[in-house]
Order: C-alpha cells, then structure tokens, then sequence
C-alpha cells in the first residue's frame, strides 16, 4: 500500500502566514555540553507547517482543537486537482454527486512549496463553494497552501462558513506526489489544552486504497 507524506514540515524556514509567529528551534540540553541526553525545544504559531483549524479559531466558545472528532480526521478522502489555470475554487470545481466526508483540492499552490518566499496569490475556496461543500455534509477540508481564504481577505468567509458548520480546515498540505483520486487520510493534529484552542500542526498521511 502506497503511503504518501503530505506534511510539510516545521523548521526556522517554514513559511507562515503574515504576522504569524515565527518558528525556533533549539537545543536545550545536548551530549555536546555534557548533559545526558539531547532535549530540543519548539517555539511556532499553531498554524504553523500543515495545521488543522478548529471553530474556535474564528468562534468564541466553539470546540477547540483537542475536542475535535477523530472521526473526522481518518477515512475516504477524495483529493480533487484542478487546473493550473483555476485562481479560485468555485462551486463548479466540485466535480462529484452526492456527500463527500472528505476533501482535499490539489491546485496551483502545490508548486509553491519549491519557493522560499510566501506567495500572495494562492488560489482560495470561495464562499459559495464552501457553502456547497457544508450543503453536501463534508466533514473535513483541506487545500494546498496556508488558507482557505484568500490572502487580502478582511472577513475570512470560507473559514466562516465551514467552521460555524464545525467542518475542520486542514490548511499547508503538501500535494506535489499526489494525484486526484481516492486515498485514506489519516490526519493527527497535536491534542493540547490552553490558549484559544484554535488550530495544531498535523502530520497527515494519505494511503491509496
């Protein structure tokens, strides 16, 4: 069974979102310095590298990130590639009958990844095909750069729309081995307590079934 990897990895180079925090990692303890083990430590945003958002990243009192349902995050996945001409994903980009639990959209961003610097012009979900996406009772959402919404957005509709509907957004997905089909997603967001709760990085696999 093929497994692919499409994380992207946390490290000081890892790009985020505008005004996010920086990552840092350091060596805390070391054999180097004489100590008895190697301790690291990591500092980052929580929608840092590949990262699921959960309600209460735009709703006060919505579920936080470790109250997410596992259910949602492992099973069918359905990831849909769209042409490189498509700057913004509209209703008529979801080329399928019926539910869908699980969605993942290669698109143009997938060849970000190969650029140092963060792109402005990444293609988003619209606010219509988010709300067709909730109409077909979609469960989870995840596209190939760091949102949903577009970059110069001032109310975030996409994200709006979705997580009001508590369907969970996986943003920062690294798509560039995969080609649409059908997978099993298998996606671990960290479960921690404190904060807003409002999102985690991930590790997310995909099997082909």
């Amino acid at each position: 069974m093929k497994i692919y990897d499409v994380t992207v990895p946390i490290s000081a180079e890892t790009i985020v979102y505008e005004g996010d925090p920086q990552t840092k990692i350091e060596t805390v303890m070391s054999f180097e310095q004489g100590d008895l083990s190697n301790v690291s430590q990591i500092c980052c945003g929580v929608h840092t590298g590949t990262h699921v958002d959960a309600p209460s990243h735009f709703f006060e009192g919505k579920k936080r990130v470790h109250e997410l349902d596992p259910e949602k995050l492992v099973g069918e996945c359905s990831v849909i590639e769209l042409d490189e001409s498509v700057n913004i994903i509209e209703p008529k980009h979801l080329k399928f009958s019926g539910e869908i639990e699980r969605v993942l959209f290669k698109t143009r961003n997938s060849t970000f990844w190969s650029e140092s610097d963060l792109r402005k012009d990444f293609t988003y979900i619209s606010l219509e095909a988010a709300r067709e996406l909730v109409s077909r009772n979609t469960k989870l959402v995840g596209i190939d750069y760091l949102s949903v919404d577009g970059f110069d957005s001032e109310d975030f509709p996409a994200h709006k729309i979705l997580l009001e509907n508590e369907v969970v957004i996986l943003e920062s997905l690294d798509l560039r081995e995969v080609s649409g089909g059908v997978y099993e997603i298998i996606c671990l967001p960290l479960k921690y307590i404190g904060g807003a709760g409002d999102g985690a990085p991930a590790r997310t696999i995909l099997r082909r079934k």
